[in-house]
This record gives structure tokens, sequence and C-alpha cells, in this order.
């Protein structure tokens, strides 16, 4: 029997290329993986691969919850998985707070704070958490600012007005709010310190009916949110006088507190945040998807019907943001003397 002729040397070079190519046309053709499923810092695993908590210190359909159930479905778009509202409501959003800081730090677990969070070190003196150092800063994102309202016989109708109303009258009148050591409360506490009047505290057991209470002459003056505010005054049942930060609203004439107080900013502010230690690729991933949201043409127009207003702040930004304040609130409660009740 013949033997079979060995195949020349050139032939399996060549045959050796075409392969090569083919493989090399085959890794081309991959796809290439897309920055949202980037391996994060440490090694950990993509991210985000399951649902999202995001936890809100206040019930279902208070103004926070609102909030953080008009973030969510946006965010999930993003991030592609379901960023889900979980309740945790109790003593002003310290159960909540509680709940993210013992969470795993891994992106999972993240939180819907406000102001009241950071208030809370220094009337709650048994906290068990830090509200600056247990948590890191994911975003800003709106500000709820709080309006001045009064009855309609009240001698005032502007910022500058009120102001003199009560330097004319140390004393005489008094201020309904939802309760001692509510940013409500602090912002007005705050007013008093720059302007050295002197008005009456009357804690409320929430907000419900303050707006009532000065329509009818009960209280000459509340501080409320917009939310709580707008229609009344619309209808010409009560005064808005002045709103606590300089902003504006949609759909709301009110004059800042600044016209009368240069610089006065009281506005409760919201933040996104998640455990401290949770690694700072899934706090950018973050960061970066609730920027675009903030970003979207109709999110300003759907944050006013619950009086908020966007307030976009990175990651980077809100550290310092929180700590500042964090002080800021700690030297109206040390200046004016506030304790819990």
């Amino acid at each position: 029997m013949t033997p079979t002729p060995r195949a020349p040397r050139r032939s399996l070079l060549a045959l050796a290329a075409c392969c090569a190519a083919l493989v090399a046309t085959s890794a081309m053709a991959q796809p290439q993986r897309t920055p949202s499923a980037a391996k994060t810092a440490g090694g950990a695993t993509t991210y985000p691969e399951r649902p999202i908590r995001l936890l809100v210190g206040y019930s279902a359909g208070g103004g926070l919850d609102a909030m953080a159930r008009l973030l969510a479905p946006r965010l999930s778009a993003q991030l592609g998985q379901q960023v889900v509202v979980e309740n945790r409501a109790g003593a002003a959003g310290v159960i909540a707070g509680d709940a993210t800081a013992r969470a795993t730090p891994d992106g999972y677990t993240i939180m819907l704070g406000d102001s009241s969070l950071l208030i809370a070190q220094y009337l709650q003196p048994h906290l068990t958490f830090d509200p600056v150092k247990s948590f890191v800063p994911i975003a800003s994102v709106f500000t709820l600012p709080l309006v001045i309202v009064t009855g309609n016989r009240f001698p005032a109708r502007t910022p500058a007005e009120f102001v003199s109303a009560l330097k004319a009258a140390p004393g005489k009148y008094s201020f309904a709010t939802s309760g001692v050591g509510t940013v409500h409360h602090l912002a007005f506490e705050m007013l008093k310190g720059q302007t050295e009047t002197e008005v009456m505290h009357i804690p409320y057991r929430g907000a419900a009916q303050i707006v009532p209470d000065v329509i009818s002459g009960q209280v000459p003056i509340g501080v409320v949110s917009v939310a709580a505010a707008i229609s009344q005054a619309k209808a010409g049942s009560l005064r808005a006088v002045a709103i606590m930060s300089p902003v504006s609203i949609a759909g709301a004439d009110i004059a800042p507190l600044a016209d009368a107080l240069p610089g006065f900013d009281a506005a409760p502010r919201l933040f996104l945040i998640a455990p401290a230690a949770t690694p700072a690729a899934i706090v950018e991933r973050l960061s970066e998807a609730t920027r675009t949201v903030m970003a979207a043409p109709d999110l300003a127009q759907a944050a006013a019907v619950q009086g908020a207003v966007p307030a976009f702040l990175p990651a980077s930004a809100m550290v310092s943001e929180i700590a500042r304040e964090s002080a800021m609130w700690g030297k109206v409660i040390r200046d004016r003397k506030i304790s819990a009740e």
C-alpha cells in the first residue's frame, strides 16, 4: 500500500494562520461589557444583580414616602434592577437609619434620609448610629422648603413686615409646628435667633391640624410645607407670608424670608445614603444613576406636587454638605437651648 504523502509545510502554516484569524474575529464579535456591568472595586460581583431596598423612615402616603416612590421607578430604569421602597416608620427616621447603618454595605440597602436624621444626634443621646460617620452619601436629591403662614388678620403681608411685627410685640405671638426638634421648629428658632424676637412655640402632634387652626385663629402663625399651604393660600383662606429658603416653587408665588434676612436658608434636604464601607465603585454607580434621574425634564413638575425642589449634589459634594448642615442644626439647638420632650 502506497503511503499518503505528507502535507507540505507551507500548507500547515497557512492553516494555522487561518485558525488564528478566526479566533481573533470571534473575540472581536463578542459584545463589550457596559460600565453598569463592570466589576466593582475589591473584586465584588457585578452590580446590581438583584433588587435594591430603598428604606424610608416614615409611613406610606406621607411626603417623604411620595418622593421615594417618585425616585424608585426612575432609578430602577437606570440601574436595570428593581428599586423597592420599604417603609420603616418611627422616631423621625431613626428606625430606618438604624436598619440602614446595620445593613451589609453591598449597595443593596440604601435610604432616603432627610434633615431630621442629622438633628437626631443632638436630641437623642442614646442613638445607635452616627448620622455622619455611619453612612456614606450617595447624592442630594430634593429640598422641601417650609412656609410661614398666618391668618388673614395678622398685621403682615411680606417677610419684612412679618419680622417687624414680631419685633414690635415681644411675646405676643405664638407659632405652631409639627413637634419639638423638627426642622420646622428649628427653622423658626433660627429666625428668632437672627431677629432677637420672642415667639412662643406650640408643638402639635403632626402637621394636619396646623393649617385649619391658623385659618380659624386658634394660633396666629404656622410653619408648614409648601404642599400643605399652597391651596389654602391661593383660596385666600390664609397668607403664605414667606418661604424659608431662597428658591422658587412652580405654581407658588411666595416671597423668600431672605428678602428680610439676607442669606436665610432653612430648607429640609432629602438625600440618598448607604451604609459606611459600601465600596466606592457602587456609590459612584448609584450617584451617577441618580444624576441622570434628576436631570429628567419632567422631574421638577412632578416634585412640585409635593412642594419639593430638585437639588442634586453628587456623592463627592455631599460629604461636606451633610457635615455642614448637621453642625448648623446643632448650633441652633445649643444656642436656643432646645431639648427633646
